[in-house]
């Protein structure tokens, strides 16, 4: 941003704080240079956007090293060098506060006790009813009524004791995917220990001397299908370096479930239905951080049988661990889309120097889709409403089997899905999550299934979206990224959606 354009800001914010922001019209008063000329009614300034954008106070971090920013897109000037692409650039937070708190969307952390010098869960595998969009329940195996389950968050180091009181109709075992421990509570089915019958618990206590990004899960194989599965943060005794200000866990499932049911069918070879964290998009509930920090996400792909190439849109990143450990430096791997395999976890970190809502998603056609199934009904009978044939279906039209829709004259027929529309109730459900404030009319058209998004926001928005209940306008935190950061003179208003 040029200084000619802060001093506009800096004249906006003044303007509109002695106006109150009572509405658009006072808000805008003697500042047309600063409309958005293509939308006459796009929401006003919003925020109070600094002259220039400064590293917090109290952080001693640097704005740019070696031609590396943390506010803009660079590269850098070397390659070789430690911060090139931001590799070792730190983050706000200092070391010394110790490692960033694990946030997984959408998911609770399992609660403990310290007894006898262990810290003591209680994990209950059960049936759970998983509401992946709004409306639409789905019929799952998790643990404590959530799939996935809680997340387990310990340091390097702990024992821990978790109990296990099966809740299942069937017999089940738990494995803790990765973590080096004695053998009889590695949970791999009867090899290692006997079945947790339904309504027994089991116990199980060891030490954890890892560090990383692990998880539990049953060691029974349909029941995997059905989505039982948690993550398992060991945070390391000595913070990583360079430290990070956001540690996030995104993890991504696919099912199987046909039309009218609402069970997963887990002997099927291909997959309709995909989540983040339980929910597919656009109910997963977007990451949400600050312009300059650091951040980190770790990855688990718990797929049944599909791998998932991850892309970020909008930045680079490095590739600083997977399952087994955190990875040297020196192999760490700058990219954009990286492909996770069944059962892989990769950490992702990088310098979130781009302002703006960026997704985040698997680039699998088919997983960018919800409940893609093969359409029947309504779809092959041209502007035909099947609702007055219901109560006496001998009465229903003949199918059309002359394909003359113009929608079958262009390839990959169809696109858009029938049955995924949503209702008023449904969309306010959508809305009403402070994560997703400010953001465009319509960019949950854009978020499908394994898609999620990334929100980088100017101190002062992250703020307003995050930490105050002042109400925002849709689009307006949008509208004042493209003013600050994008050009404003090809700024394009969304179509108003409904319930707007």
């Amino acid at each position: 941003m040029s200084t000619e354009d802060r001093r506009k800001f800096l004249k906006v914010g003044t303007i509109a704080a002695a106006a109150g922001l009572t509405g658009k019209a006072t808000a805008q008063e003697g500042n047309a240079d600063l409309n958005l000329p293509n939308d006459p009614d796009a929401p006003p300034p919003v925020g109070n956007a600094p002259a220039e954008t400064n590293v917090p106070a109290g952080s001693n971090v640097q704005a740019e090293i070696d031609g590396f920013s943390r506010f803009k897109p660079t590269r850098g000037n070397d390659p070789e060098s430690d911060y090139y692409l931001g590799k070792k650039m730190p983050g706000f937070r200092p070391a010394s506060a110790g490692p960033a708190p694990f946030e997984a969307p959408d998911l609770d952390k399992l609660p403990w006790k310290m007894v006898n010098g262990a810290k003591e869960f209680h994990l209950v595998p059960q049936a759970v009813r998983r509401e992946f969009l709004p409306g639409y329940f789905i019929d799952v195996y998790g643990y404590n009524g959530s799939m996935p389950g809680p997340t387990i968050e310990i340091t390097q180091g702990d024992r821990v004791r978790i109990v296990v009181t099966n809740e299942l109709p069937e017999d089940t075992f738990l494995h803790w995917h990765g973590l080096e421990l004695p053998v009889q509570y590695d949970g791999s089915a009867t090899l290692t220990q006997n079945p947790i019958k339904p309504g027994e618990t089991m116990v199980y206590e060891f030490d954890v001397h890892e560090d990383g990004t692990f998880y539990y899960h049953s060691h029974v194989a349909m029941q995997e299908a059905f989505g039982q599965v948690g993550f398992f943060i060991v945070h390391p005794k000595k913070a990583y370096d360079p430290p990070v200000d956001r540690d996030f866990g995104l993890m991504f499932q696919n099912f199987h479930v046909d039309p009218t049911q609402t069970i997963s069918d887990s002997w099927a070879m291909d997959w309709n239905w995909h989540t983040i964290n339980g929910r597919s998009g656009p109910y997963t509930t977007p990451l949400v951080c600050k312009h300059g920090e650091r951040v980190r996400v770790r990855l688990v792909n718990f797929a049944p049988m599909q791998h998932h190439p991850i892309h970020l849109h909008g930045h680079t990143y490095w590739e600083t661990g997977h399952e087994g450990a955190r990875t040297p430096s020196s192999a760490w791997i700058p990219r954009n889309t990286s492909l996770v395999g069944v059962a892989q976890a990769t950490n992702f970190e990088f310098i979130a120097n781009n302002p703006g809502d960026w997704i985040f998603h698997c680039h699998m056609v088919h997983h960018m889709m919800n409940h893609m199934t093969r359409q029947v009904g309504p779809r092959i009978r041209k502007g035909v409403n099947v609702d007055r044939y219901l109560q006496n279906t001998s009465t229903r039209p003949a199918v059309d089997f002359t394909r003359n829709d113009p929608g079958f004259a262009t390839p990959g027929y169809p696109q858009k899905m029938q049955g995924m529309e949503r209702t008023m109730p449904q969309m306010k459900t959508l809305w009403n999550r402070r994560e997703v404030k400010g953001m465009r009319a319509n960019y949950m058209m854009a978020v499908k299934g394994l898609m999620t998004v990334m929100r980088v926001l100017p101190d002062d928005l992250y703020q307003l979206v995050m930490e105050s209940d002042e109400a925002v306008e849709i689009g307006a935190v949008f509208a004042e990224i493209v003013r600050r950061f994008g050009d404003p003179e090809a700024y394009e208003a969304a179509p108003k959606m409904m319930g707007m």
